[in-house]
């Protein structure tokens, strides 16, 4: 049975809440469109599963609503086809959002006749197989939903996610389950629901070094329902001291570090489903996976891995914490370390990606993305001084890539839960370990980034060739 799952990018949750709760005590409604993100088997159930990614806010114009009162709303379909039309120009799936400003989480008996009728003109004008998205939110934040696959069929939708500042979960029973006894103290620290919310989650690690592989660590105590880790690396010696997990008989099996990283999490016996990719995060056997995580942790300490990952969260909705640390050494000796700087930075629609914070350096991706597919090349022009040398190993040390981890689980913790108060999401950090200060740059959005300043990519899904890559 296919599984229906939702994502609202914060900003169009912030329009859409405007435009149904203006502070009148009336029922508004208005038209979005998603994009699909189609995943014939998840990796987790092997089921199908259909997501829907939030493209676009249409309000209902002005002069076209009939009438509406606190318990209806009523307008001419004149912007619905209109609306019909511009979701099948642009491949996507029509919504319907309105909302009951009296409190009543569900939909009608009027809701089902009229919802019957709007399925039946999407299948005449747009054609057979059209699908309809229908949506209820209540002043307090609630939302459900359910697609109309035919005018005489439709599913609710399993989970609803609402991504801005704070991480939204909307299913059914939120917070009624019993807590399992592994997670009680964890429950009494932040309540029963985010046990749940945890359960919930797909949640992606990409790079299992040594931050990749703390953070595995830690959050598999945490206990989220279902995992997937992405690196093509195998375990070295001079990384094992910092690869949580690992055991000197893996550097000579040539273990994989995704494959100590499923281990980790399998020994823990703690209910995760977890499942390993052993390639780089661009190879098209991570892309399934990789489009059905809710939420993903960049670990990785290369240019073009973070390439891609920065544009997953705006075409697919689907937030990137992605963390980092610098240690900067004198070039004489003896060495002494100048500045260690340990970094979490959150990405989703509406934040600064990391083009335009810098972290990225796209030459460097470059280099190290034609290193992978055209070493012959590169090595030639290595020689003639057009790419990047090697270089010396970046210094990395254990109780500082782990406490990166640590502070990368605090902040989805926060946004899950909102232990920090109503002003405690932070996008992003430095931690300055030598200095024993935490500091928060702001970052500004380049007019010409295609990634996180034009809006006309946010929400696409499968809209283009996968992320959009050239």
């Amino acid at each position: 049975m296919t599984m229906y799952s939702l994502t609202f990018l914060g900003p169009h949750h912030f329009e859409v809440q405007n435009l149904l709760f203006p502070g009148d005590g009336v029922e508004h409604a208005a038209y979005i469109l998603f994009g699909n993100a189609d995943i014939p088997a998840d990796p987790w159930t092997g089921e199908p599963h259909q997501k829907y990614v939030s493209h676009e806010v249409i309000p209902i114009p002005t002069d076209e609503i009939v009438s509406h009162g606190v318990g209806h709303i009523t307008w001419k379909m004149d912007s619905f086809v209109r609306a019909l039309k511009s979701a099948r120009e642009k491949d996507m799936t029509l919504g319907v959002i309105h909302c009951h400003p009296e409190g009543y989480l569900g939909f009608s008996e009027q809701d089902n006749r009229n919802e019957t009728d709007w399925s039946q003109l999407a299948h005449n004008r747009n054609g057979t197989g059209t699908r309809i998205i229908s949506l209820v939110a209540t002043s307090d934040g609630g939302i459900v939903g359910r697609v109309w696959e035919s005018p005489v069929q439709k599913k609710n939708i399993d989970l609803i996610r609402v991504f801005g500042e704070r991480f939204r979960m909307h299913y059914g029973d939120r917070g009624v389950d019993k807590v399992a006894e592994a997670f009680d103290r964890q429950a009494l620290a932040f309540g029963a629901a985010l046990n749940q919310d945890l359960s919930m989650l797909r949640i992606g690690i990409i790079g299992l070094g040594g931050t990749g592989s703390a953070l595995n660590m830690l959050i598999g105590r945490l206990g989220p329902g279902f995992l997937a880790l992405f690196d093509a690396d195998t375990i070295e010696e001079s990384n094992r001291n910092r690869v949580h997990g690992s055991k000197p008989e893996d550097v000579t099996l040539g273990l994989h570090k995704v494959d100590i990283a499923e281990r980790v999490i399998r020994e823990m016996s703690l209910g995760t489903q977890v499942k390993k990719y052993p390639y780089w995060v661009d190879d098209r056997r991570c892309h399934v996976a990789l489009k059905s995580c809710d939420i993903i942790f960049g670990c990785t300490d290369d240019n073009d891995g973070r390439i891609v990952i920065n544009q997953v969260p705006f075409h697919y909705g689907i937030p990137l914490i992605d963390v980092g640390l610098a240690i900067e050494l004198t070039k004489t000796k003896p060495t002494r370390m100048l500045a260690c700087d340990g970094r979490v930075t959150v990405v989703s629609p509406g934040e600064v990606c990391l083009i335009c914070r810098e972290i990225i350096n796209v030459n460097i991706a470059r280099d190290e993305s034609m290193k992978r597919q055209l070493p012959e090349q590169y090595q030639k022009l290595k020689e003639e001084a057009y790419v990047t040398g090697e270089g010396n190993p970046a210094p990395a040390v254990a109780f500082f890539t782990t406490e990166v981890a640590t502070m990368a689980l605090q902040e989805l913790v926060h946004r899950l839960q909102g232990f920090r108060g109503d002003e405690g999401s932070v996008s992003h950090v430095v931690r300055k370990f030598h200095l024993r200060t935490d500091r928060r740059p702001k970052g500004v959005s380049k007019d010409w980034c295609s990634v996180c300043a034009q809006t006309h990519s946010w929400g696409r899904a499968d809209d283009t060739r996968f992320l959009g890559l050239i």
